[in-house]
């Protein structure tokens, strides 16, 4: 479902006394240590699999989930490759919850527009929203993808991260693969019903109670770092398997890009999108989400976003959390996909639509005119790529006169006027 949006004429008092800042391209600095040979590491850690006998024979499923990881491809084909070796016939189950609408047609195409596809693959992509309940939580059902647990054996693949919504020792990784990803549509809806600040609480038992009841194999956690290059990756048994995510959690808390300052007026993102956060920006980052829980990550007074990533396929989750965004931007979102994906959570605000500009010059100067007690000509402007690319930034000439000495921050080049086409646009 798209929306045309109109062009919107709306009379902002003190707009013309605002000046356009003059921008300086930085470098933020983090430890950009990472696995060189990721085919090969895998392998090794493979390796580490006990009884391989005990796989021939078997249909092992492999759960994909939606965020984008680099070389996600490679890592998936590297696993069919080696349960193949081992005699097994594996197959790929797309693990995701309520994402590309809520529909396995939807699912199967963002793992495509991953490159995974059964061609790429070479093995079968199984996907349904069809559910098995395997147990209940305190009366909680507790659901898994039909294909995944009918299988011999699952092998959970996930992206371990801070989540945006909720703390505890288990947020985006194995564990809520198990309570959320692989329960589909139905068992996510379910699990969201009883909100964020339960989901510290809750996941830790679901992901015990399936381990003990589920056809599992192994787990696969992956962990990247502030680069978006991939840092650690770890196979972990039944045994280990809880331990692994809280570990893995706690390392890519320590890795994840960052502001190195956190004073900001208004932040300019270029591209959010369920490939870079469920979020569609990270709070984590930018201190922006659906529950209001973050605010104390960075002290920032706008946030305009200019657009979606491809990979979205249209998802405009995280507009909710935005002050101003471009009708370009909203003419791009399908609508059902993302209030399907964000009804999922219960939260109807996370639905609603933003103070839209019909450019990008507008959409800055609004910002900028509507933070309160600043002097406009001394306005602290980030300019972002999306949050996972953190190491080259803009910022205002201001902001960079306040940052300069600090460790991690150097200069690359400017100032120069922020740049705008003749339309109005920063591209």
């Amino acid at each position: 479902m798209f929306i045309e949006f109109p062009e919107t004429h709306v009379t902002v008092q003190g707009m013309e006394l605002v000046p356009v800042p003059n921008m300086v391209r930085i470098r933020q600095s983090y430890d950009s240590s990472k696995i060189e040979d990721i085919k090969g590491h895998l392998q090794n850690e493979l390796a580490k699999v006990a009884d391989k006998e005990s796989y021939r024979g078997k249909r092992i499923c492999i759960t994909v989930g939606s965020r984008g990881i680099p070389d996600l491809d490679l890592m998936i084909r590297t696993i069919c490759d080696t349960l193949k070796s081992w005699g097994a016939q594996p197959f790929i189950a797309p693990c995701m919850g309520s994402h590309g609408g809520g529909t396995a047609e939807g699912q199967k195409e963002m793992l495509a527009g991953y490159h995974i596809t059964e061609e790429t693959m070479d093995v079968p992509i199984l996907a349904s929203m069809e559910v098995v309940q395997y147990g209940e939580l305190n009366g909680i059902p507790l659901y898994c993808d039909r294909y995944a647990f009918e299988s011999d054996g699952i092998v959970i693949f996930n992206k371990v991260k801070p989540h945006t919504d909720f703390r505890g020792p288990h947020e985006s990784g194995l564990a809520k693969m198990i309570a959320i990803g692989m329960a589909n549509h139905k068992g996510a809806s379910m699990f969201h019903r009883f909100g964020f600040h339960r989901f510290a609480e809750l996941i830790p038992p679901v992901a015990e109670q399936f381990l003990e009841k589920g056809p599992f194999a192994f787990g696969v956690g992956v962990v990247q770092n502030a680069y978006d290059d991939i840092c650690n990756i770890e196979i972990c048994d039944r045994e280990h398997f809880m331990e692994t995510d809280a570990r893995l959690l706690e390392i890519a808390k320590k890795r994840m890009a960052k502001f190195l300052f956190d004073d900001i007026d208004l932040l300019i993102i270029d591209e959010i999108g369920k490939n870079i956060s469920g979020n569609g920006h990270d709070p984590n980052v930018t201190g922006r989400n659906i529950t209001h829980t973050f605010g104390d990550t960075l002290h920032l007074k706008k946030l305009f976003v200019r657009g979606l990533t491809p990979e979205s396929h249209h998802n405009g989750c995280g507009l909710s959390c935005v002050d101003v965004t471009t009708r370009r931007c909203l003419n791009d979102v399908d609508w059902k996909a993302t209030w399907t994906n964000s009804l999922t959570t219960g939260l109807m605000d996370s639905c609603a639509i933003p103070v839209y500009t019909n450019t990008d010059k507008e959409a800055v100067l609004l910002a900028i005119r509507c933070c309160h007690n600043l002097d406009y000509s001394k306005a602290r402007v980030v300019h972002i790529k999306n949050t996972l690319c953190l190491d080259e930034i803009e910022v205002s000439e201001t902001l960079y006169e306040d940052i300069r000495d600090m460790p991690g921050i150097s200069y690359v080049s400017g100032p120069v006027p922020m740049y705008f086409n003749e339309e109005g646009m920063m591209d």
